[in-house]
């Protein structure tokens, strides 16, 4: 209606008093009047800087979360470059050289494939980080830790090459790793343990750890381990790489807890490996947004210096505006199109865009269009780097433009298919060598294999790149190792689990709690402990650490907990010892792997451990777990709740019944699964003198623990228990006294929960079908597999040298021997756990397990769901007996009625 006043959308401010209605009208109307005269896009710019001003001078508005698509760092606010830019270019030209040559060499010669775009897009990326920012380990053997692109790594080897650390002969064996002296194809710690620190080739993984690598190391330095203050955590990414749920997991960790020491460097070169990463779209508005929003220091180095002239006479915003238009997918054919087609598509039919390319020929309209980034300035990469490292109180991500496959030809840049493209033809190569300026001569490329090529020991570039390396405390990446063994700490905690519980029932979850409690006292090595838990500490028994050891906060505790009046309460400390890390089992691991590595990284032992649903470890993070022995990483995971039948109504998805099966296919995962509290004490100590001990061996431990409570028994006192429990099987309870002479005999074997299952059917086959029954423990059926794999291979060795009369046999194979009657074996695992050793064992084999989905139930009936049971268990022993005629066939039928069990085939 005429005269009403102009109509505003509803504003959250609206629910707020405004002290002044009369000067908020006359702002409100300043904004109005400048659209109307100047235009909307000079009002968007007023808002936006005055936003940004008031960021910056702490009024506590909240800052964009995006900006102009233009640099973070104007020309003008540039600080001087500290280095010889002509010889690190000279230097950079001979790496980009060595890692075509390296990549082509190998598929020429063998096929072993290879990448060679990343590096050509990144290489003044990482080149400015080597002569200007990382620290080397010389000084406090700890420096900067470099999470570098797996699919760089030949750039990587290449620089190392230019400085003397790998020599030629080792290029050539670039992905032949057989022989023992290749190089691995990415970086590889456990294939090139005093090279590679950190593996990063699982896209997604490298930034998750890299994250809680720095959150670590400011852990070390509030508990008073290490002084990690001068440490930068430095994490080289792709933009593609970034599509994982795991490269955005954590930034919000990063931001809470103000991890200042950390930047990401992430490569926009606009492709992923098979085409645009947002082809539709633009990933460093995205990656800014999002990192902005996550509360990160966003720092963006897109154009080259060629673009500062057209920037500069852009008085109107127009070709800024138009930058932050174009989608990805065509700026990544303007690299691959000529001047002419950049004109008309990027400036198009506006005049005043195209005022602005005046004087440019097309030529040279392609040349900054196309090619112009500021990740290929060295300039513009160390302002960049400035001010991320400068920057205090967040983490930082600088967004890098670069075209991927730069310097390596028009058939290589901004391809599609230049992730899969593996080498270059003689021409190519001719043609890079004068686009560098390298002085290698045409005889040199004659042959069909491109020749590696350095510029000596002695010159310019070698003693200049040796100079920055010394300054900066030494070579990178490097790693290092000096043993220190821990102590091995005091008997009373594993003397404690070997009296037994007596009538008290605990079960043994609760009594590894008890037992990491007691060695988190110990005077020498306590300290050293660090407990890992996602969200659920309390589930396991674990409240009790919190007063006493505290909760890992940087801020301390701040409120007051709502426990505070209880004895049990919740206690965050600047200097805690738990890491609580909420709801992610993948935040865990990473925490795990940057302490089970701190040895390596820092020159510090500490002892992990990492205790969590055990159907949410393997399962869920077995890729993580694959990256911790790849890191050679030291420490213990715990599987609680374990086994498929003790998770009681928890059901299909929690009910974990193959997590065994998995840890066996990781060479360096030591796995167990203890019945009794005390079998537990002697595998832990084993762990810490095989992991923390004089060897220090890079293996880590997997324990299976269960909610079950449980009686625990004292240790049994014979000969050779401690031996069997580490090598993973020993009698626990010979058979009972009391059946007759011609009764049958069997064996039993099982491990975890099923212990008890085995020793109620022990029972029952004695007292009700004069079956006597020898009940064995096999704490570790993968241990045993190994062993005896072990044993085939050195046996297959000695016949094929002709060395005889010295047949290894293996441990499961002479505990066993004359052992009478048939074996059955049985366990809270799928049957393909136990019937791991079933080809070493000399008796007739039967196993029983909980192949299928979890479901929800009691435990007894779960158990007799499965048919692991005690009655499960009897009756597939009188079938065994039967099958060999030691018991009649009817048996088993009565057994069967007796027990009332449906031996019909079941569905899972």
């Amino acid at each position: 209606m005429k005269g009403d006043p102009v109509s505003r959308p509803a504003s959250q401010l609206d629910q707020l008093p405004d002290p002044d209605p009369e000067e908020t009208d006359e702002w409100r109307e300043s904004l109005d009047a400048v659209a109307q005269v100047r235009g909307p896009r000079r009002a968007a710019y007023l808002v936006r800087r005055t936003v940004e001003h008031a960021e910056r001078t702490g009024i506590g508005l909240p800052g964009l979360v995006g900006t102009d698509y233009v640099n973070t760092v104007p020309t003008e606010a540039e600080p001087d470059f500290p280095g010889d830019e002509a010889i690190e270019a000279r230097i950079t030209a001979w790496n980009r050289w060595n890692a075509a040559v390296m990549v082509t060499r190998g598929n020429q010669r063998a096929g072993l494939g290879g990448h060679m775009a990343t590096y050509a897009s990144a290489a003044w990326l990482y080149e400015v980080g080597f002569q200007h920012f990382f620290r080397g380990k010389d000084r406090d053997g700890s420096g900067d830790q470099l999470y570098l692109q797996g699919h760089a790594s030949p750039g990587i080897y290449a620089r190392a090459f230019l400085e003397g650390r790998l020599t030629q002969a080792q290029l050539d064996n670039f992905r032949q790793e057989a022989g023992g002296e290749g190089l691995p194809s990415y970086p590889h710690p456990r294939r090139l343990p005093w090279f590679w620190e950190f593996p990063t080739v699982s896209m997604g993984l490298g930034p998750l750890a890299a994250i809680y690598q720095a959150r670590f190391n400011r852990y070390l330095h509030a508990r008073g381990i290490k002084d990690t203050s001068a440490c930068r955590v430095w994490a080289f990414l792709g933009d593609g790489e970034m599509d994982e749920p795991e490269a955005t997991a954590a930034l919000a960790l990063a931001s809470r807890e103000r991890l200042d020491n950390l930047t990401f460097v992430i490569n926009c070169n606009l492709q992923r490996l098979d085409g645009p990463v947002r082809g539709n779209g633009r990933i460093v508005t995205e990656l800014e947004r999002q990192f902005r929003a996550a509360g990160w220091n966003v720092v963006k180095a897109l154009w080259g210096r060629e673009w500062d002239q057209l920037l500069a006479r852009d008085s109107e915003g127009l070709l800024a505006a138009r930058l932050a238009e174009v989608p990805d997918g065509q700026f990544q054919t303007y690299a691959a199109r000529d001047g002419g087609y950049i004109r008309e598509h990027l400036l198009g039919t506006d005049q005043r865009l195209r005022a602005l390319a005046e004087g440019l020929s097309d030529a040279d309209l392609h040349r900054i269009v196309g090619t112009s980034r500021a990740g290929h300035e060295p300039r513009k990469v160390h302002a960049a780097y400035r001010a991320a490292v400068e920057h205090r109180g967040a983490p930082t991500v600088v967004l890098v433009q670069t075209v991927k496959g730069w310097t390596l030809g028009p058939g290589f840049e901004s391809r599609n298919a230049n992730h899969q493209m593996k080498k270059l033809t003689g021409r190519e190569f001719r043609a890079m060598r004068d686009l560098l300026g390298l002085p290698i001569p045409d005889s040199a490329l004659a042959d069909e294999l491109p020749p590696y090529a350095h510029p000596g020991p002695d010159s310019e570039e070698v003693r200049y790149l040796t100079e920055r390396r010394r300054a900066l405390d030494g070579p990178v990446p490097a790693r290092r190792t000096s043993q220190v063994a821990l102590p091995q700490p005091d008997d009373r905690p594993f003397a404690t689990l070997a009296k037994g519980s007596g009538n008290q029932e605990i079960a043994t979850t609760m009594a590894f709690v008890r037992l990491v409690k007691d060695l988190m006292r110990d005077k020498q090595t306590g300290r050293r402990w660090v407990p890992i838990v996602p969200d659920e500490a309390r589930t396991f028994g674990m409240e009790s650490l919190f007063p006493s050891a505290g909760i890992y906060s940087p801020l301390g505790q701040t409120y007051d907990p709502v426990d505070r009046d209880q004895l049990l309460y919740y206690k965050e400390a600047a200097d805690g010892q738990i890491l609580n890390e909420g709801i992610t089992e993948a935040g865990s691991m990473a925490s795990l792997t940057a302490a089970a590595t701190a040895y390596a990284t820092h020159g510090e032992p500490v002892i992990p451990f990492y205790i969590f649903y055990s159907m949410f470890g393997w399962q869920r993070t077995a890729d993580q777990m694959w990256a911790l022995a790849d890191q050679l990483g030291r420490g213990f995971l715990i599987g609680a709740t374990a086994g498929r039948t003790t998770m009681t109504g928890e059901g299909l998805q929690h009910a974990d019944g193959h997590s065994q099966l998995t840890a066996s296919t990781n060479p360096a995962c030591v796995s167990y699964d203890p019945a009794f509290a005390f079998e537990l004490g002697v595998i832990v100590r084993d762990g810490l003198r095989r992991m923390f001990g004089p060897e220090g061996e890079d293996v880590f431990y997997y324990l299976t623990v269960y909610n079950e409570p449980k009686a625990q028994p004292p240790m049994p006192e014979a000969d050779g228990v401690s031996e069997g429990i580490v090598r993973g099987l020993y009698r626990y309870a010979p058979a009972p006294v009391g059946t007759s002479d011609r009764a049958p005999r069997l064996q039993l074997l099982a491990s975890g929960t099923a212990m008890h299952w085995a020793l109620a059917a022990q029972r029952l086959l004695a007292e009700e079908w004069d079956v006597s029954a020898d009940v064995w423990s096999a704490t570790s059926w993968t241990e045993l597999r190994r062993d005896a794999l072990a044993c085939d291979a050195e046996n297959l060795a000695d016949a094929a040298e002709g060395r005889e009369g010295s047949e290894r046999v293996p441990y499961v194979t002479r505990a066993l021997h004359g052992a009478p009657g048939p074996v059955v074996a049985v366990s809270d695992w799928m049957r393909a756990v136990p019937d791991q050793i079933r080809p070493w064992v000399e008796q007739d084999w039967t196993s029983l397990g909980t192949d299928g989905f979890g479901l929800s139930d009691t435990r007894t009936a779960a158990r007799r769901h499965f048919r692991v049971d005690a009655e499960s268990i009897t009756l597939a022993a009188l079938a065994t007996l039967a099958r060999r005629g030691q018991a009649k066939p009817e048996s088993v039928r009565d057994a069967a009625r007796r027990y009332g069990l449906d031996i019909r085939p079941k569905t899972t």
